[in-house]
């Protein structure tokens, strides 16, 4: 995102304030939190922006906002086709595979909604916390002793991403390992999070050719796992609604939390106020686990909700079709929450899994914690004396306004013998 002060005037037509401001930027993907201050100062709680090829939107900022957004369906709706800016996005635009209509749980609305939603409930609810949490150390284990002798290790790549990953797939009844695994995870990481030179829309098309062939494997030979179990619910869900709803499953589980581990071991390894007590400190890992969702959560802004009639937010005059960003990491560092700018990590009334219907269905905020949770303890258990191999200043934010997480946290320590 530019600075406020050098906003560009919109494209003509647009519903998009004059001095609506790029979301995007260096800037905005190191420094976050000073953009948000601000985009409040300069423009409120709403604030106007262009999303890529200046596609005007709005950003909702304040915590009161986007509460309100998420739990006023009525007026704030999830399915994308009521649009006003369709006839301006191009077939390769790099947002599609967060916007693009589906017929999945993530745009449907009123008791479709609470049907789709309802079977992903009940098969995440078939998930034993207890099982998920012995596989996670043991997923743990295995990446540690990977690195383990060496003394160093990045753990971004190496601990981070691996295990949310192979935690999510053995849920969904995939093999943990092998390419085609690894091929599903790096798309769906394109799909949500491209880089320079990545074809979001095209790491869609083949993360949903991938589900189909599991839900046919799955249809053919059911197991103890999430696919299995959406397929036998009695509410009869198609196969291609299975598999755009094991999209949003899988996709919302394994980037996130894997963000969500690595930006709580950051808060760990370079706060004073959890060094003394790190080394199997399980109570600081807790309250890191939660600052980091209130400081640093892993979906900073999240696309989006559309306008179903003209109404108002934040003193701006929403159009019928527009789009909005609900910024929930803007929202969970909102001023009026915090006055003064000390967030209680002990406070649990964040947005990072949204709000409202379409929130991230119980219980998946209980099984990411579990192995987030499991992910940092085992780190910490086997390798106590955990520090950074670089000065805490020089670690580099990935370059998107949608996720929040580190390109590398490299670490030493002293080598263990397996």
């Amino acid at each position: 995102m530019t600075d406020p002060s050098s906003a560009r005037q919109a494209p003509p037509g647009c519903p998009a304030h004059p001095d609506a401001v790029r979301l995007a930027g260096l800037e905005y993907q190191q420094t976050p939190s000073q953009m948000y201050r601000a985009l409040r100062s300069e423009h409120g709680t709403v604030a106007p922006v262009l999303l890529d090829g200046d596609i005007p939107a709005w950003l909702v900022l304040g915590y009161s906002e986007v509460t309100y957004v998420t739990s006023h369906d009525e007026l704030f709706a999830r399915d994308s086709r009521r649009w006003n800016q369709w006839e301006n996005i191009p077939a390769d635009w790099p947002l599609l595979p967060y916007v693009g209509y589906q017929p999945s749980v993530l745009f449907t609305e009123g008791d479709e909604h609470r049907r789709r939603a309802g079977v992903i409930t009940q098969a995440l609810e078939g998930v034993d916390q207890f099982e998920l949490a012995r596989n996670c150390q043991l997923i743990a284990d295995q990446l540690i002793a990977a690195f383990a002798g060496s003394g160093q290790a990045e753990l971004m790549t190496g601990y981070a991403h691996a295990l949310p990953m192979r935690a999510v797939v053995q849920m969904c009844g995939m093999p943990t390992s092998g390419e085609d695994t690894r091929r599903l995870v790096e798309d769906l990481r394109i799909s949500l999070d491209a880089a320079e030179g990545d074809d979001p829309v095209a790491a869609y098309g083949r993360v949903g050719e991938r589900l189909r062939q599991l839900v046919k494997d799955k249809r053919e030979s059911p197991g103890p796992d999430v696919t299995s179990r959406m397929l036998l619910h009695p509410a009869g869900l198609t196969d291609e609604e299975i598999v755009q709803d094991l999209i949003s499953v899988i996709a919302a589980a394994q980037q996130p939390t894997a963000n969500w581990i690595c930006n709580t071991l950051r808060l760990l390894l370079t706060d004073e106020r959890f060094a003394v007590n790190v080394s199997g400190g399980r109570l600081s890992v807790g309250e890191a686990l939660n600052e980091a969702l209130w400081l640093d959560t892993p979906t900073q802004n999240f696309i989006g909700r559309w306008a179903v009639r003209d109404t108002q937010l934040g003193g701006r005059q929403i159009r019928a079709g527009d789009c909005l960003v609900l910024g929930l990491a803007a929202a969970n560092t909102d001023p009026q929450i915090w006055p003064d700018a000390h967030v209680g990590a002990e406070n649990s009334a964040h947005l990072s899994f949204s709000n409202g219907e379409h929130r991230c269905p119980y219980p998946a905020p209980l099984l990411a914690d579990v192995m987030a949770r499991t992910a940092v303890e085992t780190l910490l258990e086997r390798l106590p004396d955990l520090v950074l191999s670089v000065e805490p200043e020089t670690l580099t934010w990935r370059p998107s306004v949608w996720m929040r997480g580190l390109t590398a946290l490299p670490v030493r320590f002293t080598p263990v013998v397996q």
